[in-house]
């Protein structure tokens, strides 16, 4: 049996990580196989154009050429990567997918979304997604919680708040527009809270059994 596609969208600093790895475990401890993976990146072509992408000043790239790099790398994780473990029945989590290049480049970024859906046809034909769990946050707590983490800032986390309140309307917009694929949940809740409701909505829309 085929086994199911799930992503987890949102802006920076929302939660996503943390909640994929709860959602891991928790279906690992049912008995499914569970990978779980990130974009950009995801596989060792993806990884190198990762660091092109989220590395260097804002203005590195045109948001018409990030574009462009993401699905360069989107293509070659979902060739390499996630539609091999699909067919072994493998459960596939990924951290970010083609939401984030509608709502970054598109959304917030300026590139017409007619322009996107050409790409993402070229790019990825048929493929689907089972299910999209947007963490909805504050871009201003969002920012908030990066900065705690102390890690490296990324080209797109260094952008002003304007561009990330455009972006968090666009993954708003996203999830209205598709409502049968897409839920939003709470990222300024718990991450406990958080993780119970995803489990809820993937109980409710998929069968899990091992």
């Amino acid at each position: 049996m085929r086994g199911r596609f799930i992503t987890l969208e949102g802006g920076e600093g929302a939660g996503k990580t943390t909640l994929i790895r709860g959602i891991a475990n928790t279906l690992a401890d049912r008995g499914l196989h569970v990978i779980t993976t990130r974009e950009p990146g995801g596989t060792p072509g993806a990884e190198i154009l990762r660091d092109l992408l989220l590395k260097g000043d804002t203005d590195r790239w045109s948001s018409v050429t990030e574009a462009l790099l993401m699905y360069a790398s989107r293509v070659d994780h979902v060739e390499r990567l996630i539609e091999p473990a699909l067919d072994r029945g493998a459960w596939v989590l990924c951290d970010r997918f083609s939401d984030s290049t509608t709502a970054y480049q598109g959304g917030a970024g300026g590139v017409p979304m007619d322009r996107i859906k050409a790409l993402h046809k070229a790019a990825l034909g048929d493929f689907q997604i089972d299910l999209t769990l947007i963490v909805d946050l504050d871009p201003v707590i969002g920012k908030e919680r990066t900065l705690q983490r102390g890690e490296a800032i990324t080209r797109f986390e260094q952008l002003g708040i304007e561009f990330h309140r455009r972006l968090r309307q666009s993954f708003l917009d996203i999830a209205k527009a598709e409502p049968d694929r897409c839920t939003v949940l709470d990222g300024a809740q718990t991450p406990d809270h958080v993780l119970s409701q995803a489990m809820d909505i993937i109980d409710q829309r998929m069968a899990v059994t091992g």
